[in-house]
């Protein structure tokens, strides 16, 4: 094996193997107050709220628009929310509050797989590009 390979494979392997220490999780006393606080918050709202919360939601006049870009009539979405259930208005007003704000992770992931499968066309375990010429 040629010393520049055996450098590169090793840098590889040390920062691969470094990489899942990243994340770190901390922890911490929560005093009663805290705790009571919380439970308040999550405790369920009263009834027609969750239905009147999403009925501000379509308010927005950038929510507003999002929609008749595609093609929601206002009154037609107006009249589906009041027919939903309590529990259903609460479903999907939780989801609207926990969603992302960007789009999916996926750009990220594709990027990964391409710089993966390109180092390894380098290095010479795969074939997949043809515009690299492997090292071996």
């Amino acid at each position: 094996m040629k010393p520049r390979m055996r450098v590169m494979s090793w840098a590889l392997v040390a920062s691969l193997s470094f990489a899942g220490g990243l994340q770190s999780a901390q922890a911490g006393v929560i005093g009663a107050e805290q705790l009571s606080s919380a439970h308040a918050a999550a405790a369920p709202a009263p009834q027609g709220s969750a239905r009147d919360a999403l009925m501000r939601h379509f308010e927005r006049a950038d929510v507003q628009a999002a929609l008749q870009e595609r093609g929601v009539d206002m009154a037609q979405a107006h009249a589906r929310v009041a027919a939903l259930t309590d529990a259903e208005a609460q479903l999907l007003l939780d989801q609207i509050d926990s969603a992302p704000a960007g789009a999916s992770d996926i750009l990220g992931v594709l990027l990964f797989v391409f710089v993966l499968l390109l180092v390894t066309d380098i290095l010479g375990l795969t074939q997949v590009f043809p515009f690299t010429r492997s090292t071996r």
